[in-house]
């Protein structure tokens, strides 16, 4: 969590939130080929992990790694996690036992990015979807072979760094996006 904990819960910004639509709509188009739910990740990413079960839909199965003892509240989807000890999990996570594992380091930092690049490659299937910042994309590529998409997030709180997604897998995130979304306001 960063240091304005007491801002109350973190928002999704629509073009977040379109991310997430997007993720749906492709799950949607290739459950047929998926057996069981689909199972999604959120490392230290508690504002999707929220989102995701905002919409609470039966075939999404979602955990949330966190380091946060307040999402605790959350019972069975909530996994203890600090990026420090990144394989220290308890056994009851099978390793590559996720769809898609999505990932939002909680620092800029190439160590911070490696530890939690050892936890995403022992939870994933294969699908990749890292939110950070535009400054580590030569590190996202070599420690997890994603590449930065054209779409770029927004936050409602001001940031010090360009935010970016980097994804691993053919994604609407990396099209392109000139198409207004639904909310958005047009060029001024």
């Amino acid at each position: 969590m960063s240091d304005s904990e007491d801002e109350g819960p973190p928002q999704l910004s629509s073009y977040a939130l379109a991310a997430l639509q997007e993720f749906y709509a492709e799950q949607q188009q290739h459950h047929s080929d998926l057996r069981g739910d689909d199972k999604i990740a959120c490392v230290s990413a508690p504002s999707v992990y929220q989102k995701l079960r905002e919409r609470h839909r039966d075939d999404v199965s979602v955990c949330i790694f966190e380091y946060d003892r307040r999402f605790a509240v959350y019972g069975e989807d909530f996994v203890y996690y600090d990026y420090k000890s990144p394989v220290d999990l308890p056994e009851r996570i099978a390793t590559h036992s996720f769809d898609i594992v999505v990932a939002d380091p909680p620092y800029l930092s190439e160590e911070c990015l490696r530890k939690m690049s050892e936890t995403i490659k022992l939870l994933t299937r294969g699908k990749i979807l890292l939110c950070t910042g535009a400054v580590m994309e030569e590190a996202a590529a070599k420690l997890l072979g994603v590449k930065m998409c054209k779409f770029i997030p927004e936050h409602t709180r001001t940031l010090g760094n360009e935010f970016r997604c980097f994804v691993n897998y053919d994604s609407e995130l990396d099209r392109d996006l000139s198409v207004q979304l639904p909310g958005q306001e047009g060029p001024k």
